[in-house]
C-alpha cells in the first residue's frame, strides 16, 4: 500500500486530533486578524486597545475603556457591534438613569378579552453586545444594576429571572474620575470587568488621518465577519490551550503579589495598596494569556504571554491607599514593580 493510499482513519487518533487543533488555531488567528482589520478601517490608531478588546471578546469577558471624551471609545464599541453578527444595544448613562431603564420593568397590558395582567418589558440589557456609554456618570445604584447580568448572564425583576443571552458582552466607557459629574464604580463591579484598557490621545499623524476620514463625504461601513456560533467555538479552543504547572503557578504568584498582606507582595505593594486582586484577576490573566499564545501560533502558555496581559487584567483590581494618591502612585506603577520583582520560578 502506498503512502497516498493510507486513509486518515489509519492514523493515530492523537495525530488526527493534533492536526484538527492546529487547523482550528490557524483559523482563529485568521478570524482575529480579519476582525481587527475591519475595526482598523474605521478606528485610527489605538492598535493595543483594539487587540485588548478582541482578546476579551474571544475569552468571554467584559471590557472597561477609560479615556477623556472624544477619543473614539464609543465609536470602537459601535464598530465592533457592526463587525459581528450579534444583537447590539447602547445605554447612555446619565445621573437620572434608573435601574429599570436598563433591566426593564413589568407593564400592565390588556388581552383581547379585556383582562389586565403584568407583562415584562425587556430593557436594553437584553442584547449580545451592550455599550454602557459613560458608565460612571450614573449613580452607584444604577451602576450596580449590571452586576447580576455581567456575572450570571441573567437579570432578576420582581423575583423572576430572565436570561440575557449568549454570548453576552458589556463594553463600558468611562471618563477619568477627575472629571466633573463622575461617580467611581463600586469595587465589586470593577472586578467583573475582564480588562480595563486606557485610551490615550491620538498623535499627530493619527489626528491627520482622523480629520481626513471625518471631514469628507466618506462613510465606512464594517462588514460582518463573525457570529455567535463561531465565537463560542473559539472560546472552547482557547480554554483547551495547555499551560504547564510552573507557568500557572507564576500567574498565581502575580495575582497574589497584588495583595498587600501576601508573602509575594513587593515592598511597594505593601506600602501603597489597600486591596489586591480577587481570583477573577487570575482567571482573566490565564484566559487572556491563552489567547496571546494562540495569536503567536503556540498551543501552550509562556511566561511572556502572562506578562503581556498582566496590566489590563489586574490594574482595576488593585485599590491604592491615600498615601499612593498623594504621591501619584497608580495601580499600573505597582504592577510594573510586581512584574520586575516576582520571579518566574
Amino acid at each position: 500500500m502506498t503512502e497516498s493510499n493510507v486513509s486518515s482513519e489509519s492514523q493515530p487518533a492523537s495525530t488526527q486530533e493534533t492536526a484538527r487543533v492546529r487547523e482550528e488555531a490557524a483559523e482563529f488567528v485568521k478570524q482575529f486578524g480579519e476582525v481587527r482589520a475591519e475595526l482598523s478601517r474605521v478606528i485610527v490608531g489605538h492598535e493595543s486597545v483594539i487587540e485588548g478588546v478582541l482578546i476579551a471578546l474571544f475569552a468571554g469577558g467584559h471590557v472597561l475603556l477609560e479615556g477623556v471624551p472624544g477619543l473614539g471609545k464609543t465609536l470602537l464599541v459601535k464598530t465592533l457591534g457592526q463587525a459581528l453578527d450579534l444583537s447590539f444595544s447602547r445605554i447612555q448613562f446619565t445621573p437620572d438613569l434608573m435601574p429599570a431603564d436598563i433591566l426593564g420593568t413589568n407593564m400592565v397590558s390588556e388581552d383581547g378579552a379585556g383582562k389586565r395582567h403584568f407583562q415584562f418589558q425587556r430593557g436594553p440589557i437584553f442584547a449580545q453586545i451592550v455599550l454602557a456609554d459613560e458608565i460612571n456618570r450614573a449613580t452607584p445604584k444604577t451602576q450596580s444594576a449590571l452586576l447580576e447580568a455581567m456575572q450570571e448572564k441573567k437579570v432578576t425583576v420582581s423575583g423572576t429571572s430572565y436570561d440575557v443571552g449568549d454570548p453576552f458582552l458589556v463594553m463600558a466607557t468611562q471618563n477619568p474620575l477627575e472629571m466633573e459629574g463622575t461617580y467611581p464604580l463600586p469595587e465589586a463591579q470593577l472586578d467583573r470587568f475582564f480588562f480595563k484598557l486606557l485610551v490615550e490621545p491620538s498623535g499627530r499623524e493619527e489626528l491627520i488621518t482622523i480629520l481626513r476620514r471625518t471631514t469628507r463625504d466618506e462613510e465606512v461601513i464594517p462588514r460582518k465577519i463573525l457570529d455567535g456560533t463561531i465565537i463560542a467555538a473559539r472560546r472552547t479552543l482557547i480554554r483547551n490551550v495547555a499551560i504547564a504547572p510552573h507557568v500557572e503557578d507564576y500567574a498565581v504568584r502575580l495575582t497574589l503579589a497584588t495583595q498587600p498582606d501576601s508573602e509575594f507582595a513587593p515592598p511597594q505593594v505593601r506600602k501603597f495598596a489597600r486591596y489586591g486582586s480577587s481570583p477573577r484577576g487570575a482567571q482573566s490573566l490565564l484566559l487572556s494569556a491563552k489567547v496571546r499564545a494562540l495569536l503567536d501560533e503556540r498551543y501552550h502558555v509562556a511566561f511572556e504571554d502572562l506578562e503581556s496581559v498582566a496590566v489590563p487584567s489586574l490594574r482595576h483590581r488593585i485599590i491604592v491607599n491615600f498615601e499612593a494618591d498623594t504621591e501619584g502612585i497608580t495601580s499600573d506603577d505597582l504592577l510594573h514593580d510586581i512584574l520586575k520583582t516576582v520571579p518566574k520560578t
